[in-house]
């Protein structure tokens, strides 16, 4: 568990100019953004590690790190379900041992939260097709794994997510620590994406 100053928040995927700078623009908040990696091999895990220390350095009440070290498993995991190409768990693997591999040598731990935005507006669309983002890797099994620990953003208007960012810094729920990685990881590897659509149903 991290014991910091600043309570430390990703911002995993891509992230509107407008919302990084409004939340920039908060006294409370520092964003940290990762220096573009310079040949690196880990697909950004390096650039994002480097931007998680540096907001373990941050004095302001939250640090906002817009990186993910398991953004390549988040990405790998939602391939494996694109029905319109399937290419089985060796992606997902593969990335799932670079990040486990990071993690137990020290170079990166968990954030104290992560927090998602909802996809813009694309358009209707069913599961698979064009306009679909597919599973989700942060509302699935990383929410299952500690749902105190992942919170979302439901607009998709940036001026809207930015004030939304801002609100949901201020609500952060306390709970459990996060368990070690290899069990999140494990978590992913037998969470069935047929569960958020069961749990949006309901």
């Amino acid at each position: 568990m991290r014991r910091n100053a600043s309570t430390v928040v990703v911002l995993p995927g891509p992230a509107p100019a407008e919302v990084l700078s409004a939340v920039g623009r908060s006294m409370n908040v520092a964003l940290i953004q990762p220096d573009d990696p310079v040949d690196d091999n880990d697909d950004g895990l390096a650039a994002a590690a480097g931007a998680l220390q540096q907001a373990g350095r941050s004095a302001s009440a939250y640090a906002l790190v817009a990186a993910d070290p398991l953004a390549a498993v988040a990405a790998s995991w939602r391939a494996m379900w694109d029905v319109s190409r399937p290419e089985g768990p060796a992606g997902f693997e593969a990335e799932a041992l670079k990040a486990l591999t990071a993690w137990r040598s020290g170079r990166f731990e968990l954030p104290d939260y992560y927090l998602t935005l909802a996809a813009g507006p694309v358009g209707p669309a069913r599961p698979g097709q064009a306009g679909d983002p597919g599973p989700d890797f942060y509302l699935g099994p990383l929410r299952s794994a500690r749902s105190h620990r992942v919170a979302f953003v439901a607009a998709t208007e940036p001026a809207q997510q930015a004030v939304g960012v801002l609100q949901a810094l201020g609500s952060l729920r306390h709970g459990p620590w996060w368990p070690g990685l290899d069990e999140v990881i494990e978590v992913a590897r037998t969470f069935y994406p047929g569960r958020l659509a069961e749990s949006a149903a309901r």
